[in-house]
């Protein structure tokens, strides 16, 4: 039988994207789907932002780590063809759930999912993985990345950024003069300042073996399960003697775990304050719909607006995102709002600060803002973050919620 992972110099970078989770304090937009296969910014979905910057900045052997409600997923993935790695010897690799070894069956946490992957890229030959998570917006070449780590002999590169947000949502890096990570706080209760790990780590894998294969014979756990979250064993087991190094990502940055940091990402983008779109250079690649232009009525209002391609505009649209396939019918006003996709805002309606999942029932009358919704399937309603009017409401589908069909897509 021919050798899987023939010999080839190429392939000593491995990215490892960790897209298993479930993302409970984004439901209910991840009860019928993935965290990473959210919608995000119309037309995109969330994981194209990691797959976009590992696509420009070169990286040819991405593999994704699947473990909840992988359907949409891979429907979106499309075998890699978007970001053009769907090749033989190099290009992307969906790692479900397996058994059959010590490293078998569902993961305990991201911790224990590094360590489930570790014989596969110890097989392979990667001298090293980049390690990502799939909740960020950002953009970032991890050539000079890499190329650091390898120039001062890392065994440990955390991506930092100084972050606006609570810091104690993160984890909290301390760094000397020259770049050497000093102490790295995992969610802090209170925390050290505002620079916080990006959630893109630069492993030397053997390095990762021997710290992750040291914290599993220490605990006398050959599964690995007691490995949970890598913020709360792996990483400060790596600051205990290995060299570990900052990288700092200048630039936007916006975790999205939450319902409240995506709905202000969405309103950032529309005040032309979030991720960037439009650059020629490093466009957000994702596997989009064949779906006709949007149509804008001659009687349509559309102001500081994200309007996605499907979508038809009779009625009155500002400060918002409106993804592929909505109708908002003339009489219907939708306000810093964002809607996924595929739904009808009907004559009469009043949408203000609300999140409309990917079909999703709007009723008529007021939905969200200081007046409520009106008989509208409210399924979390959140304080805000100043954005709006200040009561976040979600619109999802009747038969949405844990345990019911996965989103399917057209792609």
């Amino acid at each position: 039988m021919a050798d899987p992972f023939p010999q080839d110099p190429a392939r000593r970078t491995v990215a490892l994207v960790l897209a298993g989770g479930r993302g409970g304090r984004l439901t209910p937009l991840t009860d019928a789907r993935s965290k990473p296969a959210v919608p995000v910014a119309g037309q995109y979905r969330l994981i194209d932002v990691a797959m976009s910057n590992l696509a420009h900045s070169g990286l040819r052997d991405v593999w994704v780590v699947e473990q909840y409600r992988p359907f949409t997923l891979n429907q979106h993935l499309a075998g890699g063809r978007p970001w053009d790695l769907d090749g033989t010897r190099h290009g992307l690799r969906i790692l479900p759930p397996a058994e059959g070894r010590t490293e078998e069956g569902f993961s305990a946490g991201n911790g224990h999912a590094l360590f489930q992957q570790l014989p596969l890229l110890e097989a392979f030959g990667a001298r090293t993985v980049v390690v990502l998570s799939a909740d960020q917006l950002y953009e970032l070449d991890l050539g000079p990345v890499l190329e650091q780590h390898r120039e001062r002999g890392s065994e440990l590169t955390m991506v930092t950024t100084e972050t606006d947000e609570d810091p104690s949502r993160f984890g909290v890096v301390q760094v000397d003069g020259d770049g050497a990570v000093t102490d790295y706080a995992y969610k802090p209760e209170e925390p050290n300042g505002r620079l916080v790990a990006a959630e893109v780590f630069v492993f030397d894998v053997a390095a990762l073996a021997r710290v992750v294969r040291g914290l599993v014979e220490e605990q006398d756990d050959p599964e690995g399960t007691s490995l949970g979250d890598y913020g709360e064993t792996i990483l400060p087991r790596f600051l205990e003697g290995s060299r570990v190094h900052e990288y700092r990502l200048e630039g936007y940055w916006r975790d999205i775990g939450t319902l409240e940091a995506y709905y202000r990402a969405h309103m950032e983008l529309v005040e032309q304050r979030g991720l960037p779109l439009d650059r020629p250079d490093w466009p957000l690649l994702t596997n989009a719909e064949s779906t006709p232009p949007a149509w804008i009525d001659a009687e349509a209002t559309v102001r500081s607006s994200l309007v996605s391609a499907g979508c038809r505009i009779h009625g009155e649209v500002e400060y918002s995102v409106i993804g592929p396939g909505v109708v908002v019918e003339a009489g219907a006003r939708v306000s810093r709002s964002v809607l996924l996709g595929d739904a009808t805002v009907p004559a009469g309606a009043v949408l203000e600060t609300v999140i409309a999942d990917v079909g999703a029932e709007i009723p008529t009358g007021r939905s969200g803002g200081p007046g409520g919704a009106d008989g509208a399937e409210v399924a979390n309603r959140l304080e805000g973050d100043g954005e709006g009017s200040g009561e976040l409401t979600v619109l999802v589908p009747a038969d949405r919620g844990p345990g019911g069909p996965d989103e399917t897509t057209g792609d």
